[in-house]
């Protein structure tokens, strides 16, 4: 998983953000479209972005974390393999970059909430076992 296809991922929140702050209006004009019902689309969709990021992001760290076990066996029984020592140290890089990118996930979902709820919350109440 590369950092661009994360940024990709990304991109959809900003659309969103910018939906919310173009087509979801102030409560004064609340009568001229129906917000609920775009708050209501607009909450799937950060749902759903929010989730396949997550999912991504997840099975990346399983993925390397396993890499990084399987080298690391590999290195104690070849202590003087410095082709492998440089596997390791470069996976484990990785792994530190990508659990870095689940706290940058946590700062990016809380924006896209907080725009959100300044402009969804009266017009769409979120399901409680969210």
């Amino acid at each position: 998983m590369g950092n661009e296809l994360l940024k990709v991922m990304r991109t959809i929140d900003d659309r969103i953000v910018h939906e919310l702050n173009t087509t979801v209006p102030t409560a004064s004009f609340a009568g001229k479209i129906d917000a609920s019902q775009t708050c209501k689309q607009l909450y799937e969709s950060l749902m759903e972005a929010h989730a396949s990021r997550d999912r991504v992001i997840k099975n990346c760290i399983a993925q390397t974390s396993a890499v990084v076990k399987h080298l690391r066996e590999e290195r104690e029984k070849n202590l003087d393999d410095l082709t492998l020592l440089k596997q390791l140290r470069k996976e484990q890089t990785k792994l530190k970059w990508m659990q870095s990118e689940l706290n940058v996930e946590e700062v990016v979902n809380d924006r896209s909430w907080k725009v959100f709820n300044e402009r969804c919350r009266i017009h769409f109440k979120p399901p409680k076992n969210e």
